[in-house]
């Protein structure tokens, strides 16, 4: 079929985008192996919280009514009523936030939850307005970048970065540089962020939401990582909800990827919006992951899970890649930012000789997967060169795989300087 074949919404989706390039890397590299993957954001298979959804799925399996109810038995639009019930008491009593399952939709992944998001309260709107979704700091999600449906999607504010210790640095909110004017539909951040794993602060997270509200517009909080589950953050932060926030929440990183579980937890009058679109698109969410994790909700496991079990063990893995680069990448002009939660380290060669996707080339070829760093600023064009010289790096996995890649970064980056150096003495 030639391009021209295709719809405008087929050619804005199927083609070009970073988050279908990292996919597709990280499909291929797994079918053909060989590949050191550090690229893409797959958790890590942590066995005790394993054994007790193994435990779960059997005592569903065992259960013929609830079995009959997991696989033939669509749940209303905004997903499975249980669930929805048992997670808002939880939210309720261990956070004090004023939730009923009203403010709750499921979504198939969270990744489909904020296309629906941001489409409902950004783009085209009646009478010819156009509004957009604000990060008031980027980087960004990757996965963020290619939802709208229309062209100039982002506005984007540049971040400040403080220098911390020898090799460590740390993007904060610029809110002398947050506008918000008539054509932002929403605001929206990640805690903790994907790629660099920073966490907002309790009194950014405060700010933005007061600047939300008094514009009259949601603060949109990614919580994929965050706490209460899985909790993968290495510092202090506390949940934060109220009736002008959308929390997305996820059970992708407490270890079920494959279930394609979103949760959308926000104000009664969007989350109905958002069950109808539900309707209209898939009819109803899955059950699976709502069913899976109704009891360990109930009793407060996933919780105990997330604090004792899922976040030392990506703590671990956190502390032994930092070593790496410590050890591989001496003599290196690098800075890692501080790694306050999520699964990846983001790391900056600063007055790197190629672009991070020239950079991103050269590891692919050398068997090692990363993603390049330009991909993670929407909505920022304006040259600045810090976009090309970051890369994100995953260390959910394999550890000596982690560490083996880690040398051949080092190795790679120590090659692009002397090649560097020797073209500038031929020119001279």
């Amino acid at each position: 079929m030639k391009m021209s074949n295709l719809s405008l919404f087929g050619e804005r989706f199927a083609t070009g985008s970073g988050i279908l390039s990292l996919m597709d890397d990280l499909g291929n590299a797994l079918a053909s192996g060989g590949m050191i993957m550090m690229g893409g954001g797959n958790p890590g298979h942590v066995p005790e919280v394993q054994d007790v959804l193994r435990r779960r799925l059997q005592a569903i399996a065992d259960d013929p009514a609830v079995f009959r109810k997991l696989i033939g038995i669509y749940d209303p639009p905004r997903g499975e009523n249980e669930f929805l019930c048992t997670l808002a008491e939880m939210l309720k009593d261990e956070y004090g936030w004023s939730l009923g399952p009203e403010n709750i939709c499921l979504t198939n992944g969270s990744q489909g939850g904020f296309f629906l998001l941001f489409n409902m309260l950004a783009g085209s709107f009646s009478g010819g307005r156009k509004k957009k979704i604000l990060l008031p700091v980027a980087p960004e999600y990757i996965g963020y970048a290619d939802l709208g449906l229309t062209d100039d999607f982002f506005t984007t504010v540049r971040p400040k970065i403080e220098f911390i210790d020898d090799d460590l640095f740390k993007y904060r909110v610029d809110f002398d540089a947050v506008r918000i004017t008539d054509e932002i539909g929403a605001v929206c951040v990640s805690r903790p962020t994907n790629p660099t794993g920073n966490v907002l602060t309790d009194d950014e997270v405060r700010q933005l939401a007061r600047l939300a509200e008094e514009h009259d517009i949601p603060l949109i909080l990614d919580n994929a990582y965050g706490v209460p589950f899985p909790g993968i953050i290495y510092t202090d932060a506390t949940p934060f909800w109220n009736e002008n926030v959308i929390v997305c929440m996820s059970l992708s990183k407490f270890g079920l990827p494959a279930v394609r579980t979103g949760i959308m937890i926000g104000p009664e009058k969007i989350i109905a919006q958002l069950s109808g679109i539900n309707a209209v698109l898939n009819l109803a969410p899955s059950s699976f992951g709502a069913m899976l994790v109704t009891e360990i909700v109930r009793n407060r496991e996933i919780i105990r899970l997330s604090r004792e079990v899922i976040q030392p063990f990506y703590r671990q893995k956190m502390e032994k890649a930092v070593a790496c680069v410590r050890k591989f990448f001496i003599g290196i002009d690098y800075r890692i930012h501080v790694p306050e939660g999520a699964m990846f380290l983001w790391i900056w060669f600063r007055d790197l000789p190629v672009t991070s996707r020239e950079l991103y080339d050269r590891l692919k070829k050398r068997k090692v997967l990363v993603v390049s760093g330009d991909y993670f600023f929407p909505g920022i064009d304006d040259g600045w060169p810090h976009i090309d010289e970051c890369i994100r790096i995953t260390y959910s996995q394999d550890e000596e795989d982690v560490r083996l890649g880690l040398e051949i970064i080092g190795d790679e980056i120590r090659t692009i300087f002397k090649e560097h150096e020797q073209e500038k003495r031929n020119a001279q």
